[in-house]
């Protein structure tokens, strides 16, 4: 099922009803905006952009209010990347309305280690002891990667994340602050995970390591610390104290849905995977396939533990029953310059390649972007020339394009080289193909890639127009294929 939510969203902006919708709840979103609600239920996912907010490629329109206990409580406090329970109705053209919209940190507190390497866009962070995995798509805010894995111990995060089957996490947003600069929140530190070691009478236990006193803590909505136990997944916020989490408030994992016969949609990595059983885990929540689940770029052959998906379907009995699974790993990179723009087709063309805006692009700034921009004036700000960073899926149909999971616009390329990862479409005497884009080979050689090998292509533009290797193409053997074919 594809949608154009960006498409819609300019159109309105252009013709001044997107204006009316904004000034009607102060910025925030419009609470009376009505759609065809051909689904109702909660929608879990990371925010891709806001005006008002979208997550999961719907744009809902809000009352401008946050249900949190983290110290945000209207819209504008939300930061892209943050992960959202958004409860409602949505319709297939990408539009929405939120009846309630609820946020939590996963984790809060100071930094102990962090490490990142700017020319993958990978890294690790480590705060309460806890292993925080970080990508291109990770959002930062208040400092960039690079400041912070500089001088970990001078900051403080909050961080929206994945929690992972092994215990660790990966980040969807981290938020910083200077050490001496607190979050607007009651609790100096929150952590989440899976209690190990009780101990009853000491009054303590372990989250994947971290130890954590409650003698003084208190259950919060509802829980009872005598419903403690191992292997119980908790969240946990308090101060610290000689490297123990002093506890002040302890509360079980919180339900993502609770309603039966609810439609629903949740996005997160792959866990427990049972091929037989068709089943599987996303973020605590137990996923079925049934015979009418339908998959949208990936195959059900492909499907395996940390596969990065978005799960349509009905909860039923505290399952998810699946009607449809979509890909949302990214298989293909490409560092290159903008040459075009179609608004109306909400297509750019970078270097060559063909790329393919949706509702689920998260579009910023060179590391740290603290303009809070709509998502109309998201698209907008993209210019001719600009040279951007793109992660997305090679789209066997809609003529071989890029669909952009994430567009971060860089620093100039000072030598003009473009870069491309992606699945070779075909080797001539004299040139390659990736997502209809021909490559003249020059002085350069394939080094024996063939045709669906994941290379990495190296080229910039001649002053005739034509693209050109700059260097020998390199085949990628960790690749996998998760395309629809």
């Amino acid at each position: 099922m594809k949608r154009k939510p960006l498409a819609i969203a300019v159109k309105m902006f252009i013709t001044g009803a997107l204006a009316g919708t904004l000034a009607a709840c102060g910025g925030g979103g419009s609470g009376d905006s009505t759609t065809s609600g051909t689904s109702s239920g909660t929608s879990v996912g990371a925010v891709s952009g806001f005006g008002s907010v979208y997550v999961n490629g719907t744009r809902f329109a809000t009352s401008g209010s946050v249900d949190s206990d983290d110290g945000i409580e209207r819209e504008d406090q939300l930061e892209k990347g943050m992960i959202l329970k958004v409860e409602g109705d949505w319709d297939d053209s990408g539009e929405g309305r939120a009846d309630r919209i609820s946020y939590d940190d996963t984790l809060r507190g100071p930094v102990s280690g962090m490490s990142w390497d700017d020319l993958s866009r990978t890294g690790s962070l480590t705060l309460l002891g806890q292993s925080i995995a970080l990508d291109g798509k990770t959002v930062f805010r208040g400092a960039t990667p690079t400041e912070i894995a500089a001088n970990p111990q001078g900051y403080r995060v909050r961080v929206s994340a994945w929690r992972l089957d092994d215990g660790s996490f990966q980040a969807s947003f981290v938020g910083a602050r200077t050490i001496s600069q607190d979050f607007d929140d009651n609790n100096e530190v929150e952590i989440e995970g899976v209690v190990g070691s009780l101990d009853t009478t000491a009054q303590t236990f372990t989250i994947n390591g971290f130890p954590v006193n409650y003698t003084s803590a208190v259950g919060d909505d509802e829980f009872s610390l005598d419903d403690l136990a191992d292997g119980l997944i908790v969240e946990v916020e308090g101060r610290l104290e000689g490297g123990t989490l002093i506890a002040e408030e302890i509360d079980d994992e919180d339900d993502w849905f609770s309603n039966d016969d609810d439609d629903v949609e949740i996005t997160g990595s792959i866990y427990d995977f049972d091929a037989a059983g068709r089943q599987f885990v996303v973020n605590g929540v137990s996923v079925q396939i049934s015979g009418g689940t339908e998959f949208d770029d990936l195959r059900e052959s492909s499907l395996a533990d940390g596969l990065f998906v978005k799960v349509d379907g009905d909860f039923r009995d505290g399952i998810l029953v699946a009607r449809e699974i979509e890909g949302r790993e990214s298989d293909a990179e490409l560092d290159g310059r903008v040459e075009s723009i179609d608004l109306t087709s909400e297509t750019l063309t970078v270097s060559g390649v063909r790329v393919r805006l949706t509702g689920n692009t998260l579009i910023d700034d060179d590391d740290n972007d603290d303009d809070r921009r709509s998502r109309v004036q998201d698209i907008q700000s993209l210019q001719v020339g600009d040279y951007l960073e793109i992660e997305g899926r090679q789209l066997s149909t809609d003529g071989g394009s890029l669909e952009a999971l994430s567009i971060e616009r860089e620093d100039d390329d000072e030598d003009n080289d473009f870069e491309l990862e992606a699945r070779l479409d075909d080797v001539g005497s004299d040139s390659i193909t990736i997502m209809n884009l021909e490559i003249l080979l020059g002085s350069y050689n394939v080094s024996g890639a063939q045709v669906g090998d994941e290379v990495e292509v190296n080229y910039h533009r001649t002053s005739g127009g034509q693209y050109e290797l700059t260097d020998n193409v390199s085949v990628d053997d960790s690749g996998d294929d998760n395309s629809d074919g």
